[in-house]
């Protein structure tokens, strides 16, 4: 099932994040592109950095 990130525009502009996760991979797509494959512990690696701040402003 696909989930929308709640920082998705609303705005009817169509920009959009999607992710789909299953026991494996997660599924990752937005607006403009299919989806992109990423593994279970990639994912997880990603969630954790955002959480952290890790990233700084992309």
């Amino acid at each position: 099932m696909w989930r929308k990130s709640s920082h998705s525009d609303n705005g009817g502009d169509g920009n959009c994040v999607e992710v789909a996760l299953t026991s494996s991979t997660a599924l990752v797509r937005d607006s403009k592109n299919h989806a992109a494959t990423i593994t279970a512990p990639s994912w997880a690696a990603f969630v954790k950095a955002v959480k952290r701040d890790e990233l700084g402003q992309v």
